[in-house]
């Protein structure tokens, strides 16, 4: 299983670049093994065109490295607090995509302008309080964890699996790594759409909550009839 998910992180890292939302060794995804309280993550600073899955770093929910000879990457703290809190997700991808770091730079959520946005996340993508001084200078990354979690109170984390984080950039997850790469693609496409509304319309207003719900839900609800059957 663990062998498994090293190739899978590994593979979810890949898909980044393949995409173009990562240059240099930018960005990082990380999976977890819930039976076994173990995260893999991409290790620090490794440019993508090196990465293989005996690089990928292996990590109990406390930080403490179980394999592997690299360090692992400096935001990993920011996922094991994802890990620790929000139990449905099974992987964490962090970029800085262009389109959605804008708005993580204008610490501006991105309002849902349409059903591309709806289809995917069940309203606007939240922005994270700023944060404070000494949130920065002692343990920056877990409280750049704490600062999500935080913003998530009385939220579904998986019912919207992105967030921005001011100042810095979106992180997004899912079911598995290869979910969390999905909603970051998805995220930035958005974002860019985001972008182009408020560029033609200043004024543009977001979509009804009767149009939010009917697009989210027939992808995602109880009664959901988007695509094909599972049976």
């Amino acid at each position: 299983m663990q062998e498994e998910l090293k190739k899978a992180v590994c593979e979810a890292n890949l898909e980044l670049q393949k995409h173009k939302l990562v240059i240099y060794s930018w960005g990082n995804v990380s999976g977890i093994e819930r039976s076994a309280g173990l995260v893999v993550i991409k290790p620090s600073g490794v440019p993508y065109d090196e990465l293989t899955p005996e690089k990928m770093v292996v990590l109990d929910l406390e930080g403490k490295i179980t394999e592997g000879a690299l360090n692992p990457s400096s935001d990993t703290p920011i996922h094991l607090e994802l890990y620790r809190n929000f139990e449905a997700i099974g992987g964490i991808c962090h970029t800085h995509s262009p389109s959605a770091t804008m708005w993580a730079q204008a610490c501006k959520e991105i309002p849902c302008f349409g059903t591309t946005h709806a289809d995917n996340f069940y309203g606007p993508i939240p922005v994270s309080d700023v944060m404070a001084e000494t949130e920065i200078k002692d343990d920056y990354e877990l409280n750049a964890g704490k600062v999500i979690v935080r913003r998530f109170t009385g939220l579904d984390p998986m019912q919207m699996p992105a967030v921005l984080v001011a100042n810095h950039g979106p992180f997004t997850w899912g079911a598995d790594p290869a979910a969390a790469v999905e909603a970051t693609v998805v995220l930035e496409q958005i974002a860019a759409m985001a972008l182009g509304t408020i560029t033609i319309n200043p004024a543009q207003s977001p979509i009804s909550r009767a149009l939010l719900d009917k697009h989210y839900l027939r992808k995602h609800g109880k009664n959901a009839y988007y695509g094909q059957s599972k049976s």
